[in-house]
This record gives C-alpha cells, sequence and structure tokens, in this order.
C-alpha cells in the first residue's frame, strides 16, 4: 500500500520559532566546538542556555539538543549538510 505523498508529514509553518535540531557526536572538544560554530552560523542567536548535552552510556558519544528559530527549508538543508559532513557528527535529526 503506497502513501500518498500529500498526506507524508506535517508541513512545518516558517519561521518556526522553537525547531528542535539534536546531533550524536563524538564526547571531545573539537566536536563539541564544530557544532557550535556550525549553529551559530545557521542559527545567530539561538538561547545556548538552552542546549541539552547527554553522554552516551559508555561515554563515547555526546548528543546535543538545540531550540533554534528555523526561517525555511534551504536554512535547514545548509545546516544539516554541513554537520552530516564531519566525521565526528553520526546522527543529525
Amino acid at each position: 500500500m503506497s502513501q500518498d505523498p500529500e498526506q507524508q508529514l506535517p508541513k512545518i509553518e516558517f519561521p518556526c520559532e522553537d525547531y528542535m535540531v539534536k546531533i550524536v557526536r563524538d564526547a571531545d572538544d573539537q566536536a563539541h566546538q564544530f557544532v557550535l560554530e556550525v549553529m551559530r552560523r545557521h542559527a545567530p542567536g539561538f538561547d545556548e542556555e538552552r542546549m541539552v548535552l547527554r553522554d552516551s552510556r559508555n561515554g563515547r558519544f555526546t548528543s546535543m539538543t538545540f531550540r533554534i528559530l528555523a526561517t525555511g527549508e534551504p536554512q535547514l538543508q545548509a545546516l544539516f549538510d554541513e554537520l552530516k559532513a564531519h566525521p565526528s557528527v553520526h546522527m543529525v535529526l
């Protein structure tokens, strides 16, 4: 049974003020700084105080959760593409 393309995911209305971005990266300072630089470049003004960090059970990975002002698909695509291109970033949601 195929899905109607019109009934896939709900459309996001932009600007979206509280858009969540979650990144799973290596648990090291270099990866941390890289992610912060990318977030600052693509989502200037996001509230770093609201950033949530969680280490994996074995301490090899850290998840970073951000709330940003999403301005549109081009911004999100550029943000996700740049993050995914880095070898220390394992997942972007």
